[in-house]
C-alpha cells in the first residue's frame, strides 16, 4: 500500500487556530486536491471555551460530537432562533448563512467533526463583522452614542475560539428536542448484521436536511462495506476508531489501496468503485459525509443480479460453466460478513 491522493490525516492538518483554548483543524481543496463539493474541519474545545458566532457564506455544516457537552445557538433569520444542547454521538445541522455558536459547558475537552457542503468553505465571524464597521454605524445601529464602541478594535480577522468568563448562560429550553438537532446514535440502525451496523442521518429521519447526509458506520473484524458506488453523490469519511483499509478505482484504470486509522480522512467522486474491510482486532468506526441529503448506491452484489449470466460471463471473459455461482440479490446488504482471509498488503 502507498500514499493515495485521496486520504490525508485531519489531526495533522493545517491548524486554523491552535491554543490553550481549543484547535480548529481544517481539509479543504487546498489540502486534499481531489475534494469537490464538500470538505471537513476538526474542532476541540477546552472547558469554558466557546468557537465564535459566526456563518459560512457558500457552505451549509454537518456536526458530530465525539465527545463533550456543548450549547449551541443558531439564527437562521430574524424569526428562527434556536439555542440546544448536545453531547457525545448526536449531530446539528446549520444551513449556509445562518449564524451559530458553539460553547463547552462541560468539565473536560469537547470534540467535534465539522462537514462543509463546499470545498473552500468560507467564514464570516462576528468578530470581524464588528470590526468592519465604524463606531457610528455601530451606534447608529444599536441607538448607542458612537463612543460606546470605541473599545472594539477595528480588526477583521477572524478569532476562532476565544474563553468564556464566568458561568455560562444556558436557556431553559435549550435540552428540548430541536429541528437541527438530531440523536443519530441513539437511533435503531437502519441497517444492522452481525458483520456491522449503519445508523443514518439523513432527509428521511431528519427532514431539515437540504444538501448533506451522514452515515455512522461500525464494521466487525470480519465484516467489509462490500464495493459499490454512488451514482451522483462524492463521500467523505472520517475514522473514529479502528483500523481498514479502502480501495478505490479511478477513471484511468489505475487502482488506490491504502489503510487508515483514527483521524484519517479519504475522499471519493461520485461513481468511482470503493471498498472499505476491517483491518484490525476491534470494530471500525467511521462517519461517512455525502454532499446529497439522500445518498444513493449501486454495490457489487445488486449489479451482479441486475445481468444474465451469460452477459457477465462475456464481460468477465471466461465461459458461462466457469462463472461462480454468485447469489442472487435483489437489494444490496451494504456490509456482507468477510468469508475469506484479508489479502497481504500489495
Amino acid at each position: 500500500m502507498s500514499e493515495s491522493q485521496h486520504v490525508a490525516s485531519l489531526t495533522e492538518a493545517t491548524a486554523l487556530f491552535e491554543g490553550d483554548p481549543g484547535s480548529l483543524r481544517v481539509l479543504t481543496s487546498a489540502e486534499l486536491p481531489v475534494l469537490r463539493g464538500i470538505s471537513i474541519k476538526r474542532l476541540l474545545l477546552a472547558p469554558g471555551s466557546i468557537r465564535e458566532p459566526h456563518w459560512h457564506a457558500n457552505a451549509s455544516e454537518l456536526t458530530y460530537c465525539v465527545k463533550g457537552d456543548l450549547l449551541v445557538s443558531v439564527l437562521d433569520d430574524a424569526d428562527g432562533f434556536s439555542s440546544f444542547t448536545i453531547s457525545a454521538g448526536e449531530m446539528f445541522y446549520v444551513a449556509s448563512g445562518s449564524l451559530h455558536h458553539i460553547e463547552n459547558l462541560g468539565s473536560g475537552e469537547a470534540e467535534l467533526i465539522l462537514a462543509f457542503s463546499h470545498e473552500r468553505p468560507e467564514d464570516f465571524s462576528m468578530h470581524a463583522a464588528f470590526g468592519a464597521m465604524s463606531d457610528a454605524v455601530l451606534g447608529n445601529t444599536y441607538d448607542l452614542p458612537a463612543a460606546d464602541f470605541a473599545v472594539i478594535s477595528r480588526n477583521t480577522e477572524p478569532v476562532y475560539i476565544v474563553s468564556r468568563e464566568g458561568r455560562p448562560s444556558v436557556p431553559e429550553h435549550s435540552s428540548f428536542d430541536d429541528p437541527h438537532k438530531f440523536a443519530i446514535e441513539g437511533q435503531a440502525a437502519p441497517i444492522d448484521s452481525p458483520a456491522g451496523s449503519a445508523k443514518l442521518a439523513r432527509k428521511q429521519f431528519w427532514p431539515i436536511m437540504e444538501d448533506l447526509s451522514m452515515y455512522s458506520l461500525r464494521v466487525t473484524p470480519d465484516g467489509m462495506r462490500e464495493p459499490h458506488w454512488h451514482p451522483v453523490t462524492a463521500e467523505l469519511g472520517y475514522v473514529v476508531k479502528g483500523e481498514a483499509r479502502m480501495t478505490v478505482m479511478d477513471p484511468d484504470g489505475s487502482t488506490d489501496t491504502y489503510g487508515l486509522g483514527p483521524g484519517d480522512v479519504y475522499f471519493i467522486p461520485p461513481a468511482y468503485p470503493h471498498h472499505i474491510e476491517d483491518t484490525g482486532q476491534d470494530d471500525f468506526h467511521f462517519l461517512v459525509f455525502f454532499d446529497r441529503h439522500t445518498p444513493k448506491d449501486i454495490g457489487y452484489r445488486a449489479s451482479a443480479s441486475a445481468i444474465s449470466r451469460e452477459v457477465l460471463a462475456a464481460t468477465l471473459g471466461i465461459p458461462e460453466t466457469m462463472l461462480p455461482k454468485i447469489p442472487f440479490t435483489p437489494e444490496d446488504p451494504l456490509i456482507v460478513k468477510r468469508a475469506n482471509p484479508v489479502d497481504p498488503p500489495g
